[in-house]
């Protein structure tokens, strides 16, 4: 959950790297993937641990993944969902994914369980499906946890009714459970300016980078870690995009003016 400035950062987040911990049942294949869906197809299943892995070796590293028809993807400005709950299937092309780490971590009788690493855009479900029918048997995901998305670990991650207890002391209290920004957006490139460019980027003025990056999105701080917003890298410049206000002093200390909370 984001909150105030930090919602500017949002699509950062939601395009990190992700960890999933996945269950899925072997043998019965349905139609959304999932123990939601209607069941399609039942076969009977005989796997071991040894073809298994294989399986997991051959799907792991850069794949080419046809999404879902139940996902949130558009079709003619509708959700795929949308159709697929009226019973209607359009072709879908495969997008590009990358599977960094596919780990076995239980295998018995007719189910298993996996914990993977992935780039945005993967669907878990279609990777299940995928591994049901390498394995000649179908499968579909049973259950789905995701653990870690970017920097931000479910370890760090607090119940509701941890939060409850903890929003009995005061607002102060709730507020100091909030993520720094900065540790929200470790996953990418940072840099330091001073507060005089600091300033100048603020008005909208391109600065020149005085350190080599590749091209792309950079997370932009003060020397006193204070986070200043969004720029791109582009040829040798650091150009304005995503800038926070700094209209507000931070409660906690310069690396909390701008927070991520999550749960």
């Amino acid at each position: 959950m984001c909150f105030g400035e930090a919602t500017k950062v949002t699509q950062f987040l939601l395009g990190a790297d992700k960890t999933y911990r996945a269950r899925a049942r072997l043998g019965v294949t349905t139609r959304s993937g999932d123990s939601d869906g209607e069941w399609l197809s039942e076969r009977p299943v005989a796997v071991d641990e040894a073809g298994v892995i294989a399986a997991l070796a051959a799907h792991t590293g850069d794949l080419m993944q046809v999404p879902s028809m139940y996902s949130a993807l558009k079709h003619g400005g509708e959700r795929l969902y949308a159709l697929a709950r009226r019973g209607e299937v359009v072709e879908r092309p495969a997008r590009a994914v990358r599977i960094s780490r596919l780990q076995l971590l239980s295998l018995a009788g007719d189910e298993m369980e996996l914990e993977l690493d992935c780039s945005k855009g993967t669907y878990v479900r279609s990777l299940v499906e995928d591994l049901g029918e390498a394995l000649g048997c179908g499968a579909h995901v049973v259950a789905l946890r995701r653990l870690r998305v970017g920097a931000l670990d479910v370890s760090q991650a607090q119940t509701l009714e941890q939060l409850r207890e903890v929003a009995s002391a005061g607002v102060a209290a709730l507020d100091a459970q909030l993520v720094p920004i900065g540790q929200a957006l470790a996953h990418l490139p940072q840099v330091q300016l001073s507060e005089a460019d600091a300033d100048s980027l603020q008005r909208g003025q391109a600065l020149a980078l005085m350190q080599p990056l590749a091209d792309g999105w950079v997370a932009v701080f003060t020397q006193g870690r204070a986070f200043v917003g969004m720029a791109e890298a582009a040829a040798g410049q650091l150009l304005p995009r995503r800038l926070v206000s700094q209209a507000d002093e931070p409660r906690h200390g310069p690396d909390r003016a701008e927070t991520v909370g999550h749960g």
